[in-house]
């Protein structure tokens, strides 16, 4: 038995030890071999002076023992591994909708600002609107919108079918005022669309084929009547709107001005009636349908009853615009559509003298008078059969027409100046112009 010190007397042979075991292996010891490769843990120990003599110069680990069953796996959580199928289609989507999120909010802005491709901006920064968009009650939006509501469209059932016009409500009890050759020859019922679209009965009050006015009526409560204004008071160059159902087209709206007035005009179908009046001219587009429609000034008042256009079609064709329209002058329109209000039937003006025959229309100008009637007011001015007729109010007389539709023109009672001549001299004449007796 030793303790690990060597008890030997100095000159003792040194008796060669056994190499120690350290984990069932020989350790390294001087005078034993070392196998470099077996042992992992080799050093220079051996030759440590202060090393004990029987203390191992390697420390060998028992290899692990592989007798029984496997440990449990254990994966490392930082470690990159294949990712699983939630995982595959989560992040799709996320990409997804932040794309759409981004993709909107830059569409947005594009939208707001009215970019369009590489970032362009159309247009100014939003300001003020300019005068002319502002629809001031003075511009021409606005006086369409205050008149649209008292127009209507005028239908006539007849043996040919039915009718189409325009007419405008005259008053708040329902009268309407339209043209005469639209409501002419209707045999059957007769109804009026207003502006909204709805529609009502109405029924024929009366109607005088030489003015072309007729007077309607309809049972119809809440109606909106036209501001009337005063023909007399036009010039040529002022603004007007022609409004109506041209073409079966309703609350149509054309503009344009006054070209000309006191354009007398001759009209009618073959074998009806001869219609005379002093028109307004204007170039406001009219057409099939506007007939009876009202014609307003820059302040929305009927100035004239639309009634009849020129045009250079041959006749038998349909006629369109070509910035001839005419209308008859509302001062005389209102005072026929009184008369038939009142008594069913219009006063025509006279001046007690008759026109015509071939020898009317005077080389130079002026119309000459065919004859006179007794105690009529031309004979009670002093005019005579023979005298040539050159101004009516200054109005330059050059077809017999012009006399007559100048003439009814006015209201009976009212007093003209007529300039005539006589042989080879020229007169002046006051003349009180009557009613006809009819």
């Amino acid at each position: 038995m030793t303790d690990g010190w060597d008890w030997r007397r100095p000159g003792d042979a040194p008796a060669p030890a056994a190499p120690p075991e350290v984990g069932g292996q020989p350790a390294a010891t001087p005078g034993y071999p070392v196998d470099r490769e077996a042992s992992p843990w080799w050093s220079d120990a051996l030759t440590d002076p202060w090393r004990d003599p029987a203390a191992p110069a390697a420390v060998v680990v028992p290899l692990p023992s592989h007798s029984g069953t496997e440990p449990e796996p254990v994966s490392d959580p930082d470690a990159p591994g294949r990712p699983r199928l939630r995982e595959v289609l989560l992040i799709p989507l996320v990409t997804a909708l932040l794309a759409g999120a981004l993709g909107g909010a830059l569409g947005y802005a594009l939208a707001v600002r009215g970019g369009g491709a590489a970032g362009t901006v159309l247009g100014a920064d939003p300001g003020q609107a300019p005068a002319l968009a502002q629809r001031r009650p003075e511009s021409l939006a606005a006086v369409a919108e205050r008149v649209l509501p008292s127009v209507v469209t005028v239908r006539v059932s007849s043996l040919g079918g039915t009718s189409e016009g325009s007419g405008f409500i005259a008053s708040a009890d329902g009268h309407v005022i339209t043209n005469d050759h639209v409501v002419a020859g209707g045999t059957g019922r007769a109804s009026v669309i207003f502006n909204d679209g709805t529609s009502s009965p109405a029924k024929l009050v009366g109607q005088d084929p030489e003015s072309d006015i007729a007077v309607m009526k309809v049972e119809r409560s809440g109606l909106r009547p036209v501001e009337f204004g005063d023909s007399d008071a036009l010039a040529v160059g002022d603004p007007v709107l022609a409004i109506g159902s041209p073409l079966s087209l309703t609350n149509t709206v054309t503009a344009g001005i006054v070209s000309a007035l006191d354009r007398t005009m001759q009209a009618g179908e073959p074998g009806g009636p001869v219609r005379y009046y002093a028109a307004i001219q204007t170039d406001a587009a009219v057409n099939h349908g506007n007939s009876g429609g009202p014609l307003v000034d820059a302040a929305g008042r009927v100035i004239g009853v639309n009634s009849t256009i020129k045009s250079l079609v041959s006749e038998g064709q349909e006629a369109g615009n070509i910035g001839l329209a005419f209308a008859i002058p509302i001062n005389q329109a209102k005072r026929v559509t009184q008369d038939i209000i009142g008594t069913g039937k219009a006063r025509r003006t006279v001046i007690g003298a008759q026109v015509g025959g071939p020898n009317a229309a005077v080389p130079g100008g002026g119309v000459r008078l065919e004859s006179v009637e007794p105690s009529g007011p031309a004979q009670a001015a002093g005019l005579k059969a023979g005298d040539v007729v050159l101004r009516l109010n200054g109005r330059p007389m050059t077809e017999p027409s012009d006399l007559i539709a100048l003439v009814r023109k006015f209201a009976p009672g009212s007093v003209v100046t007529v300039e005539y001549r006589r042989g080879s001299s020229r007169q002046n004449a006051s003349v009180t112009l009557a009613a006809d007796a009819k």
